[in-house]
Protein backbone atom coordinates (compact mmCIF):
# COMPACT_ATOMS: atom_id res chain seq x y z
CA UNK A 1 0.00 0.00 0.00
CA UNK A 2 1.52 3.41 -1.04
CA UNK A 3 2.23 6.42 1.17
CA UNK A 4 -0.10 8.88 1.29
CA UNK A 5 1.15 12.06 0.18
CA UNK A 6 1.86 14.80 2.28
CA UNK A 7 0.07 17.87 1.78
CA UNK A 8 1.32 21.83 2.91
CA UNK A 9 4.32 22.95 1.70
CA UNK A 10 7.90 20.58 2.63
CA UNK A 11 10.59 21.88 4.79
CA UNK A 12 12.70 20.79 2.66
CA UNK A 13 14.16 18.75 -0.33
CA UNK A 14 15.13 15.47 0.29
CA UNK A 15 16.93 13.00 -2.10
CA UNK A 16 14.70 10.33 -3.71
CA UNK A 17 14.99 7.24 -1.57
CA UNK A 18 13.74 3.39 -2.39
CA UNK A 19 10.37 2.83 -1.98
CA UNK A 20 9.18 2.07 2.08
CA UNK A 21 7.10 -1.21 2.44
CA UNK A 22 5.27 -1.69 5.46
CA UNK A 23 7.83 -4.19 6.68
CA UNK A 24 10.31 -1.31 7.00
CA UNK A 25 8.28 0.23 9.64
CA UNK A 26 8.54 -3.01 11.82
CA UNK A 27 11.90 -3.36 11.29
CA UNK A 28 12.84 0.32 12.20
CA UNK A 29 10.05 0.38 15.32
CA UNK A 30 12.70 -3.07 16.19
CA UNK A 31 15.81 -1.19 16.05
CA UNK A 32 14.37 1.85 17.62
CA UNK A 33 13.10 -1.00 20.92
CA UNK A 34 16.71 -2.42 20.82
CA UNK A 35 17.83 1.48 20.87
CA UNK A 36 15.88 1.88 24.04
CA UNK A 37 18.62 0.72 26.57
CA UNK A 38 21.07 3.84 27.34
CA UNK A 39 23.87 1.23 27.94
CA UNK A 40 22.89 0.27 24.20
CA UNK A 41 23.11 4.12 22.76
CA UNK A 42 26.33 4.60 24.78
CA UNK A 43 28.05 1.40 23.42
CA UNK A 44 27.07 2.27 19.56
CA UNK A 45 28.12 5.99 20.40
CA UNK A 46 31.28 5.17 21.24
CA UNK A 47 31.70 2.02 18.55
CA UNK A 48 30.90 5.00 15.76
CA UNK A 49 34.34 6.78 17.00
CA UNK A 50 36.73 3.87 17.58
CA UNK A 51 36.43 -0.02 17.49
CA UNK A 52 37.08 -1.14 20.80
CA UNK A 53 36.91 -4.77 22.84
CA UNK A 54 34.34 -5.23 25.31
CA UNK A 55 36.90 -4.58 28.34
CA UNK A 56 37.20 -1.05 27.13
CA UNK A 57 33.82 -0.78 26.01
CA UNK A 58 33.07 -2.15 29.69
CA UNK A 59 35.22 0.35 31.97
CA UNK A 60 34.11 3.48 29.28
CA UNK A 61 30.03 3.01 29.99
CA UNK A 62 31.01 2.04 33.57
CA UNK A 63 29.44 -1.84 33.38
CA UNK A 64 30.77 -4.72 34.11
CA UNK A 65 32.18 -6.86 31.14
CA UNK A 66 29.63 -9.31 31.02
CA UNK A 67 26.79 -7.08 30.69
CA UNK A 68 28.39 -5.10 28.03
CA UNK A 69 28.55 -8.62 26.25
CA UNK A 70 24.98 -9.19 26.37
CA UNK A 71 24.72 -5.73 24.94
CA UNK A 72 26.89 -7.01 22.45
CA UNK A 73 25.37 -9.89 21.28
CA UNK A 74 22.03 -8.41 20.79
CA UNK A 75 23.45 -5.66 19.18
CA UNK A 76 25.40 -8.20 16.67
CA UNK A 77 22.40 -10.50 16.28
CA UNK A 78 20.51 -7.61 14.82
CA UNK A 79 23.23 -6.86 12.45
CA UNK A 80 24.09 -2.85 13.74
CA UNK A 81 27.76 -4.09 15.41
CA UNK A 82 30.53 -6.44 14.11
CA UNK A 83 33.11 -8.20 15.96
CA UNK A 84 36.76 -9.31 14.43
CA UNK A 85 38.90 -11.67 16.26
CA UNK A 86 42.38 -10.02 17.22
CA UNK A 87 44.61 -12.70 18.70
CA UNK A 88 41.79 -13.54 21.64
CA UNK A 89 40.27 -10.35 21.96
CA UNK A 90 36.81 -9.61 19.52
CA UNK A 91 37.45 -5.96 18.49
CA UNK A 92 33.84 -4.35 17.77
CA UNK A 93 32.65 -1.49 14.98
CA UNK A 94 29.62 -0.35 13.46
CA UNK A 95 29.24 -1.23 10.11
CA UNK A 96 26.34 0.68 8.82
CA UNK A 97 26.74 4.55 8.34
CA UNK A 98 22.51 4.70 9.34
CA UNK A 99 23.09 3.29 12.69
CA UNK A 100 25.95 6.01 13.48
CA UNK A 101 24.44 8.61 11.81
CA UNK A 102 20.87 7.78 13.84
CA UNK A 103 22.49 7.52 17.23
CA UNK A 104 24.67 10.83 16.62
CA UNK A 105 21.83 13.11 15.68
CA UNK A 106 19.67 11.94 18.93
CA UNK A 107 22.35 12.11 20.85
CA UNK A 108 22.97 15.73 19.47
CA UNK A 109 19.54 16.16 19.81
CA UNK A 110 19.14 15.73 23.40
CA UNK A 111 22.40 17.80 23.82
CA UNK A 112 20.83 21.16 22.00
CA UNK A 113 17.58 20.39 24.06
CA UNK A 114 19.54 20.45 27.40
CA UNK A 115 21.80 23.06 26.65
CA UNK A 116 18.70 25.50 25.74
CA UNK A 117 17.43 24.13 29.63
CA UNK A 118 14.40 22.65 27.55
CA UNK A 119 13.13 19.15 28.03
CA UNK A 120 10.89 17.11 25.55
CA UNK A 121 7.80 16.66 26.67
CA UNK A 122 7.45 12.84 28.77
CA UNK A 123 11.25 12.81 29.28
Amino acid sequence: MPLPRPTGPRRRKTPPREPVEPVDFDEAADTFALLAAPTRVRLLWLLAQHELDVSSLAEAVDATVPTVSQHLAKLRLADLVTARAEGRRQIYRVEDRHIVELVTQAVHHHAEIRSRGTRLRGS
